[in-house]
């Protein structure tokens, strides 16, 4: 397998745009009909994450082991939506006949060869690691709502009891499907660290054209029950082995990733100063403060800061987390964790930025390993919003 010739292949192709997935999915549906029903009805972003998928691999090629990490957890993800190991040669030759297509009389079979010795051990990790997982873990977990409250315009914090022990750290997504919006999924992040009744506390903003979010928020209620996969990234999961300060930078429903870390240093009872910027439009999208008060009540080391854009409440501060905490003190040794809206997170790194502070040093959200999203036949998912 020659990885720099596979890599200007993947390159000229590429630079089709949306033809490229356009033709693959077209081509599967129509030779293997029945993998139709793994996949959403509307296929725009499918589409796209199929392509970051493609660059994601190919781009790590000659580097396997960087990959395979990436490559496992798609294996174990793919699970839930009913992906069986015949399933991967399917999709094997609908990707060579698409690079084909495009290639048209550049197609040698030198270029056929390294490209199936590519996607067959792609396969074969991805087989291999969901083999594993299904002989300690369910491809999914039916959760049922034991609690949903309506907090402040488009917001609700969801409580769901799962019968079986849904592993995960907190810090990481778990995606979730509602039956109201079948074969969609979307990355949430538990708001608290692990219990021993397996109840895992969800915050969710009803996104505008969004298919899941509306359905959560909406038109969910106590004794409904949903689905979870399998937990997944390590972009906001603890560095345990630090006791240096922690600034959390949290916009909108981001806290929720952020709370769990507090609970789990309070579970711990790990003594390490952590301030919570936690920032609103208004203050009625603060929507958890009553619980961070009395997080902060309780844990002597934690700092909790109330930010909005709009209003002038007595004891809030005004701007973006980021801004007024970069304003308050300086905050170099500290480890920096942020999580919010693609807006939110960018304006952050910048400000963080100025302040000395290197972006490649903050912690994220990641919804698979390596900070990526995608899989070769990466099925339905919405982002955060």
């Amino acid at each position: 397998m020659d990885a720099a010739r596979l890599q200007r292949s993947f390159s000229a192709v590429a630079a089709h745009g949306d033809e490229l997935p356009l033709y693959f999915y077209s081509h599967l549906f129509l030779t293997h009909p029945e993998t139709r029903p793994m996949f959403p009805p509307a296929m725009a972003g499918q589409r796209d994450r199929f392509v970051r998928a493609l660059i994601e691999v190919v781009g790590k090629v000659h580097q396997v082991q960087a990959v395979v990490p990436y490559l496992q957890q798609l294996g174990r993800d793919h699970r839930k939506y009913g992906v069986k190991a015949e399933h991967y040669p399917v999709v094997g030759v609908s990707l060579l006949a698409t690079l084909e297509h495009f290639h048209g009389e550049g197609w040698t079979p030198e270029l056929a060869a390294d490209w199936t010795a590519a996607y067959d051990l792609v396969a074969k990790v991805m087989i291999n690691a969901a083999a594993e997982s299904e002989e300690t873990d369910p491809a999914y977990w039916d959760a049922e709502v034991v609690g949903h409250e309506r907090r402040g315009p488009g917001i609700a914090v969801i409580t769901v009891r799962t019968d079986q022990r849904l592993p995960y750290v907190p810090g990481q997504s778990v995606s979730v499907q509602s039956p109201l919006a079948a074969r969609m999924w979307r990355y949430l992040s538990a708001a608290n660290a692990p219990r021993t009744d397996n109840t895992i506390e969800f915050h969710v903003r009803a996104v505008d054209g969004g298919w899941v979010s509306p359905a959560l928020v909406h038109a969910t209620a106590k004794g409904d029950v949903i689905r979870l996969g399998p937990a997944v990234g390590n972009g906001l999961t603890l560095d345990g082995s630090s006791d240096a300060d922690l600034l959390l930078l949290a916009g909108g429903t981001g806290l929720a990733p952020l709370r769990s870390i507090i609970e789990q240093l309070d579970e711990q009872r790990r003594r390490r100063n952590v301030d919570l910027y936690v920032g609103a439009r208004t203050e009625d999208e603060l929507y958890d403060l009553p619980a961070l008060r009395h997080l902060q009540e309780r844990n002597r080391w934690l700092t909790v800061v109330p930010v909005v854009q709009l209003g002038l409440s007595p004891g809030l501060a005004i701007g973006e987390p980021a801004r007024v905490a970069v304003g308050h003190r300086q905050w170099r040794g500290a480890q920096v964790y942020v999580c919010g809206s693609g807006e939110m997170v960018t304006t952050s790194l910048e400000v963080l930025a100025t302040a000395g502070i290197d972006p490649h040093a903050v912690r994220r959200e990641s919804y698979t390993y390596n900070g990526h999203v995608g899989s070769p036949v990466d099925l339905p998912q919405e982002a955060r919003a």
